[in-house]
């Protein structure tokens, strides 16, 4: 005797010719979970029992193809009432997946690659930068999304990093860092410690903070953490969006087409993931910093020398060691999360 297991519900007992029966006329499946009774706790399938009596079954075909699709139905292969009453407009999943997989073919067919491309080549990287941000938006909403975080605020933090970027960046503000200019190919290992955590790590984190700093300041209530983090994540792919344009479209582009097309996806993948992770961590730390101001001056140097310091070192060192510290920006980060309940006690008393 053999029992059936389906959704958690057992069935049965059945004989194993009932199986056989029930099989054959649709009702019990060859790969429903089955037991038998003297061995409750070994669960096979119907399909493994059956064999193990030497029983073969043969599911009989009900009509001849085009009766089968007859019998199935014109609405369940083109379910025409979901056009006619529009009700995909209401669907927020079924838009979403529209948007993130059908964008750069519509871009396509409507030839704004090619056009963009002899007129404007900057246009056509800048937008699969934006492409590639979306998907990664998503991703962090998905992980990170709090109630308080709001598509305005998001859209908001995007820009504001990426017009502080060009500020500071493209009309040469950055160079206002004394640290930029002891930058030179040939200086020795500590130098050039000091130039990437001093110069590159603390110009780009404090660049990608600032908008954060900005924004929820405006705040009408005391935002949580893992809302910050969230944020900070954002501003951290909106600055790898402008660094990797830049990339693609200069160190990327002297490079022979095997390995520019391997670094312009890192600049898309990667390292904007990077760049989020350390402004997440600036964003958790600057978060504490406005919910416990008595700690503001020690938590917002944390904001900025935690990032500054892992960012600079990765430059630094480059490779096996530079991915190694890049997993532990993300162990960093997913801890702070985890524990912060424990750090808001500590520092509310």
């Amino acid at each position: 005797m053999y029992y059936i297991i389906r959704n958690g519900q057992q069935y049965g007992p059945y004989q194993i010719t009932a199986l056989q029966q029930y099989v054959e006329a649709g009702q019990i499946l060859l790969h429903d979970k089955a037991v038998s009774d003297t061995g409750k706790t070994d669960v096979r399938t119907v399909k493994y029992f059956l064999k193990q009596q030497n029983i073969k079954v043969k599911i009989p075909h009900k009509g001849g193809l085009f009766s089968q699709i007859t019998d199935i139905g014109r609405e369940l292969i083109f379910p025409q009432s979901a056009f006619q009453h529009k009700t995909w407009i209401s669907d927020k999943r079924l838009l979403l997946l529209a948007l993130v997989g059908l964008v750069p073919l519509g871009l396509l067919a409507i030839g704004v690659v090619g056009l963009a491309a002899e007129v404007f080549p900057f246009a056509v990287f800048y937008l699969v930068s934006l492409y590639f941000s979306v998907i990664w938006g998503l991703f962090f909403y998905y992980f990170f999304s709090t109630s308080q975080v709001k598509l305005k605020t998001t859209l908001l933090i995007f820009f504001l990093t990426q017009i502080a970027v060009f500020v500071i960046f493209g009309l040469g503000i950055n160079n206002v860092n004394p640290f930029y200019h002891i930058n030179d190919e040939n200086a020795g290992f500590l130098l050039r410690i000091v130039f990437f955590v001093f110069a590159v790590g603390l110009t780009e984190e404090l660049t990608k903070a600032v908008p954060l700093w900005i924004v929820s300041s405006q705040a009408r209530e005391p935002l949580i953490p893992q809302t910050l983090v969230f944020y900070g994540l954002i501003s951290g792919i909106a600055f790898g969006v402008y660094e990797g344009v830049q990339y693609q479209m200069t160190v990327n582009a002297e490079l022979n087409y095997t390995a520019a097309f391997f670094f312009n996806i890192a600049r898309l993948t990667s390292l904007p993931f990077l760049h989020a992770i350390w402004c997440g961590i600036a964003g958790y730390f600057s978060a504490f910093a406005m919910l416990y101001p008595k700690y503001r001056r020690s938590l917002y140097f944390l904001a900025i020398a935690v990032p500054m310091v892992l960012h600079g070192l990765y430059d630094a060192l480059g490779t096996l060691l530079g991915l190694a510290l890049s997993f532990i920006g993300v162990v960093l980060l997913m801890t702070y999360l985890k524990t912060s309940v424990n750090y808001q006690s500590k520092l509310r008393n």
